[in-house]
């Protein structure tokens, strides 16, 4: 099959399926006549296995990792196991981040006037002029009181 029935078949796009034939992730591709990629079922199970890690949020670098591990059959789960907890780590760690960051922009936007008048704690904020993080609470409401006194 050629790169677009490939793409079709494993769900992912052939711009993506050149850059990791590029980048080493997947080996070259055998070629037609006229240059042409030529792609079987075992290329596209490949790449299927790669859209799986990728939408679990794995780097490159750790599904080229699985990949690998995948294909030795002489592995040892414990390899993959501490694969999948570092990232299951790295996924907690960013979302706290991301809940941390929700919690912030709330405030902000719940200390935000939202009317015709120029002054903004989000700006201020973003600009440096106000807390940043968890504690974004008591300058941003000594702002809010002092716009609306």
């Amino acid at each position: 099959m050629n790169i677009g029935e490939a793409s079709n078949a494993s769900g992912v796009s052939a711009k993506m399926i050149r850059y990791y034939e590029e980048i080493g992730l997947i080996r070259p591709m055998g070629r037609t006549g006229n240059n042409y990629r030529v792609y079987g079922d075992e290329e596209v199970h490949i790449l299927r296995f790669i859209k799986r890690a990728r939408n679990l949020g794995f780097s490159l670098e750790e599904t080229e990792t699985l990949l690998k591990l995948w294909q030795d059959k002489s592995r040892e789960s414990a390899a993959v196991k501490e694969v999948a907890t570092a990232h299951i780590g790295d996924l907690e760690r960013r979302i706290a981040e991301m809940q941390g960051m929700v919690k912030t922009l709330k405030h902000l936007a719940h200390c935000c006037g939202g009317d015709t008048r120029p002054n903004c704690p989000i700006l201020d904020d973003l600009a440096g002029d106000g807390a940043v993080g968890g504690d974004a609470s008591a300058p941003a409401m000594k702002r809010k009181t002092k716009q609306h006194a």
